[in-house]
Order: C-alpha cells, then sequence, then structure tokens
C-alpha cells in the first residue's frame, strides 16, 4: 500500500494536497502496528475487528487476539483499579496498581501505545506492581476521543492520536507524578515505561521531567516530520536527556527502519561525549527478527524470546537505576 492509498483510505485527495507531515508519521506507525510493508499493507477493517472482539478487554482496533499467548497477572496482594487525578481542573482517569498497604513506593509511570489502557497495558501495571512499584497507566487521549470506540488502526491515528499534544501529555504525566506523591508513592524514585507511541513518550519524558531516574522506550518512534502537536521528535532532544533509557527495538519492524535507530545511537553517543550523564548511560537493544509490538502478548506480533529478555533487562534497568 502506498502513502497515496493510504490517504485515500482515510480520506483524504492527493489530486488537491501534498502528503501532510501528520499523515506521513500515522502511515509509518500504522505500517508499523499492522506488521505490514509498504507492499504489504492491508489495513484492518472494522467488520474485521468486530468479527474477532472475543475479549472484551482489549480495544477492538488491535485485533486480532491471540488468548494463548496473553499474559493474566494475579492481582491478590494488589490494590487495582481506576482512579481520577486532577490536571489543572481536568479529570484525568488513570489505571493503579500497588501491592497493598505499602508505601513510599517508586513509582513507574506505563504509558499505553494508540489503543489507550485496555487489558494488556492494565496487566503490564499489575506487573509492575507485582515487582513492588506503583503503576500508573493514565488515560492521555481522553481529551481527544475513545481509542476503544474505533474498530480501525488508521482512524484511531487520524481522529485521536495526531491530535494529542506532547505538551498535554508531558502536564498529565507531572500530575501523575504529584498525584503519586499524595498516594503511597515517591516521585523522587520515578521511572516510565511506554509501548509504540508511549515508547516516543518515554524518551520525550526523560527529556522534560528532572524527577525522572529511569526510562524504558519500547519501539518508539525516534523521528518523522513536525506538526504542532508534535514539534519535535526524541532525537531532536537528545541533549535534554535528564534520565538513562533503555531502548528495546526490532530489526524487522516495518514502522521503524534499522537506520533510525542507529542515527538514535550516534546522536547519543554525541552528546554522551559532551558530557551528558544521561546519554552515556543510555542503551538500545535490537533484537535481529523482532517485529514492531514485539512485547503485546495479546497480538499475533508477539515474539516470547525478545519480550522475555526485554522485560527481564526493564526490570533490571528499573532496579540500578530508580
Amino acid at each position: 500500500m502506498t502513502a497515496e492509498k493510504y490517504s485515500a483510505y482515510l480520506g483524504y485527495s492527493f489530486s488537491h494536497l501534498s502528503m501532510t507531515a501528520m499523515q506521513n508519521n500515522i502511515y509509518q506507525d500504522t505500517l508499523g502496528l499492522v506488521n505490514a510493508t509498504e507492499n504489504e499493507a492491508q489495513l484492518p477493517s472494522r467488520r474485521l475487528a468486530l468479527q474477532t472482539a472475543l475479549g472484551i478487554g482489549y480495544c477492538a482496533a488491535a485485533m486480532p487476539l491471540v488468548a494463548q499467548t496473553a499474559i493474566k497477572t494475579p492481582t491478590e496482594g494488589l490494590v487495582t483499579g481506576e482512579v481520577t487525578i486532577d490536571v489543572q481542573g481536568f479529570k484525568m482517569p488513570v489505571f493503579r496498581a500497588a501491592p497493598k498497604g505499602k508505601t513510599n513506593l517508586p513509582v513507574v509511570l506505563v504509558i499505553s501505545e494508540i489503543f489507550g489502557v485496555h487489558e494488556y497495558i492494565a496487566d503490564v501495571a499489575c506487573r509492575f506492581a507485582r515487582e513492588g512499584y506503583l503503576a500508573l497507566a493514565p488515560e492521555l487521549f481522553v481529551r481527544q476521543g475513545d481509542p476503544n470506540s474505533y474498530g480501525e488502526v488508521a482512524k484511531i491515528h487520524a481522529e485521536i492520536i495526531s491530535k494529542v499534544p506532547d505538551a498535554q501529555v508531558m502536564k498529565d504525566l507531572d500530575a501523575c507524578l504529584a498525584w503519586a506523591d499524595a498516594n503511597a508513592g515517591n516521585s523522587k524514585r520515578a521511572a516510565i515505561s511506554g509501548f509504540c507511541w508511549g515508547g516516543r513518550i518515554s524518551w520525550l519524558y526523560a527529556m522534560h521531567q528532572p524527577k525522572l531516574k529511569a526510562s524504558v522506550a519500547w519501539y518508539g518512534r525516534l523521528e518523522g516530520q513536525k506538526t504542532a502537536a508534535t514539534p519535535e521528535h526524541p532525537i531532536d532532544l537528545v541533549a535534554n536527556l535528564k534520565a538513562p533509557v533503555l531502548g528495546l527495538y526490532g530489526a524487522a519492524d516495518t514502522g521503524i527502519a534499522v537506520a533510525s535507530v542507529d542515527r538514535m545511537k550516534s546522536a547519543l553517543a554525541q552528546v554522551a561525549a559532551q558530557g551528558n550523564s544521561a546519554a552515556k548511560d543510555s542503551n538500545i537493544v535490537l533484537y535481529p527478527d523482532a517485529p514492531h509490538a514485539f512485547h503485546a502478548d495479546y497480538r499475533p506480533t508477539y515474539q516470547a524470546g525478545p519480550a522475555q529478555d526485554g522485560w527481564k533487562r526493564a526490570l533490571e534497568w528499573l532496579k540500578k537505576y530508580v
């Protein structure tokens, strides 16, 4: 599928306008999410999504599910459920998971893919909670729309994700840390871990928040064309890095080229040479045969080897720095 065909799918006409930065970024992200090359891309239909919607807790656009690999973490001994966090008067829903009866907990912000906080993201938060963290997974798209009401990846990108400003997300995450301090957490021991769209945010937040101790970015986009909502990308802000980042990427990712990962490695090395300790301590792991979303245990892209190794590395990273 070409960019022009993709644009037509979204309802844009290339006879009247050229590819915009927003469209191009959406297109590249969608290739990765559906694990396809430009020649192979077939965007999932709403009908297919609804036909395969067997797991009610998952976003329809993320279908089809692979139930036999989906992990379900026990919640005994945890406090779990939705809380609301005030962000300058706006009530933001957040999934919270934490060990029961514990205080002064280290904090992990769990940032979703474009599908929002569905069952997989909630389960990842529970996995962190079982490791002793206060895990917070905020609904960062809630002002713009609900991804769970969509059956198509492309339309989520075009109608919701492209309208979410990075600046808004940074403020929302700052509010999560402030809430954590008042609710059994310790923001002086804070980390972030995000997937896909959330992987990009995990890089950006490590360049924004001086309290942050560590970041784990799972296959987050590193560069791209700029829009009003996304004026800069991680590779543009490497000099601002305030916490070491563990980047986990797949060489078979059809949305994030290996060349892009290599450019980020070079940028980190250059900034590290200039004395940035967070850049010096950062590390990017590239799994040779892994596609995009290789950690998403509910999707066909899941690969147990890289997923399990990445999770082990993530926990070790947080233990080292948080």
